[in-house]
């Protein structure tokens, strides 16, 4: 017996449109970044949602790969003048780095709470059982 699908989309969709990871409801950030401290249909805290430096590492990372291939390609095949470079790519830069940045960390925060990520735990020798250490 098949069960109807959810109103509500997955987690990642979730996280994906700045919504609540665990209701879709509210919207997760207050600014263009910033992430608010609660949720204000179901009340889920915030607090635990760390994402770091992931989202730009991924953006950059990516964004970069993007911008590099097509500025050597056009150099290779049209060898445009520096100037028609800086003002082909500068634009692109920011297009592909600023667009992606927002989804990308809500799409970590919420894979953070689908997932029940949680800070490392460092456990002392003293404190394993004998033979573990």
């Amino acid at each position: 017996m098949m069960t109807a699908p959810s109103p509500q989309p997955l987690p990642i969709a979730r996280g994906l449109m700045g919504r609540c990871p665990r209701c879709g409801e509210s919207r997760m950030f207050d600014g263009f970044l910033t992430l608010r401290p609660s949720c204000e249909k179901c009340g889920l805290d915030l607090g635990f949602a760390d994402s770091g430096d992931g989202p730009a590492v991924f953006v950059i990372l990516i964004g970069g790969a993007i911008v590099v291939f097509a500025a050597l390609m056009t150099e290779v095949i049209y060898q445009p003048p520096y100037w028609l470079h800086a003002a082909l790519w500068l634009p692109l830069i920011l297009l592909v780095t600023l667009l992606p940045l927002r989804m990308v960390k809500g799409l970590l925060i919420a894979l953070q709470y689908h997932h029940k990520a949680a800070p490392g735990q460092l456990v002392m020798h003293k404190d394993l059982p004998k033979g573990e250490a």
